[in-house]
């Protein structure tokens, strides 16, 4: 059984190298693009509940551009702490920014698709860019990717950032799910026109505001927990013209301070992003464990065909894996060192999300708690 398993194992390993080869070829850095001196109206919409560690330091580094015909649209989605009055003192300081301060949220949507939609309905640019609200930008960001959409008449650009991470272990956790997501999402093929998978990032979603409304406006992904990537995948799926690059020395976000709150960030979208589906919960860990653990111990069989063929599917899938951190990342791709580690925290993350999820009933995001019932009805 094991021989046949890891047979198929490296010959998938194979094919999703090859497919990686290819799409990598496809994939540009937007750090290597012209500046766009001036241009049309670019909107900047940002969501924030609670952000008043970061935000600040976020919308300094935008307002610094060198792109100059920028307006934002900042939504303070009913913080408790001091971020709405942040938010009112840098609309005080810079004329181009304006506040949205969001009181209630209306059933039936998630706090953050209901504040960017309520902020998109405030903006006048041509273009819109949907970003996090601890995200820094690099300052030719804007005027590159401007450049980019506007020089490939895209209707939709996503830019890959740089996941900071400053523990040993974080890093590796940070690196084995972009790992994963490559190779399950393949991102690249958003930049296939003949392609309909899509893709989304949210620290960098930048979509044309007459394709956006047309696609039908976050309206559409009101119950979305994933609603980044959903935004990117359902416009490629509608025909609407898309890109991805990557902006590692552009555009920086520190996905999570610790392993343990990548645990908890992961509550609330791991279950989301399996289709709310417990045979895909199951399959997932099922997968997991049997291509990126399993020959990390069979290597050491007795029976050499199974050790060989382990030693096959650990060189294959490491060799996928320096190519995805090398290109998708500034880690080093000495992690891999560590992969079957860092493979059972995963497994430990989906197991804990969606183990939680059932046991409330649902998810809990930024101190709101939404019902499973609800978030699958509106899938």
């Amino acid at each position: 059984m094991l021989t046949i398993l890891f047979s198929l194992g490296i010959l998938v390993w194979i094919v999703f190298l090859i497919d990686a080869l290819i799409g990598f070829r496809q994939l540009d850095s937007l750090e290597n693009e012209e500046s766009l001196e001036t241009g049309p109206m670019l909107s900047v919409i940002v969501a924030a509940r609670n952000e008043e560690k970061q935000i600040k330091a976020s919308i300094l580094s935008q307002l610094q551009q060198t792109y100059r015909n920028v307006e934002w649209i900042l939504v303070d989605d009913r913080s408790t702490d001091e971020t709405g009055k942040i938010l009112d003192e840098l609309m005080k300081e810079d004329p181009r920014v304006k506040v949205i301060h969001v009181k209630e949220l209306p059933v039936g949507w998630l706090g953050k698709n209901h504040a960017l939609y309520k902020g998109s309905l405030h903006t006048s640019g041509k273009w819109l860019l949907f970003t996090d609200a601890d995200v820094k930008y690099g300052k030719e960001a804007f005027a590159k990717a401007l450049h980019y959409v506007e020089k490939h008449q895209l209707d939709h650009l996503t830019a890959a950032p740089n996941l900071s991470a400053n523990h040993f272990w974080l890093k590796t956790f940070v690196a084995f799910f972009l790992f994963g997501f490559s190779y399950f999402k393949r991102p690249w093929m958003a930049n296939n026109p003949k392609s309909k998978i899509g893709t989304g990032i949210g620290a960098f979603n930048l979509v044309s505001k007459e394709a956006y409304e047309s696609f039908g406006t976050h309206a559409r992904l009101k119950m979305r927990p994933d609603d980044d990537l959903q935004l990117g995948m359902k416009m490629k799926k509608a025909g609407y013209h898309q890109r991805i690059v990557t902006a590692l020395r552009l555009i920086e976000v520190e996905w999570y301070g610790s392993l343990r709150e990548a645990f908890i960030g992961l509550e609330k979208n791991t279950f989301a992003g399996l289709n709310y589906q417990v045979r895909m919960v199951f399959f997932s860990i099922f997968g997991v464990f049997v291509t990126n653990v399993l020959p990390f111990l069979t290597i050491f069989s007795t029976n050499k065909t199974i050790a060989f063929l382990s030693l096959g599917n650990i060189v294959t899938s490491g060799i996928l894996y320096l190519l995805i951190i090398k290109r998708m990342t500034v880690f080093s791709p000495v992690l891999f060192l560590v992969f079957p580690i860092t493979a059972l925290l995963f497994i430990y993350s989906i197991i804990r999300a969606s183990l939680l999820t059932f046991k409330r009933g649902g998810i809990v995001w930024r101190g709101t708690t939404y019902r499973l019932s609800e978030l699958r009805d509106h899938d």
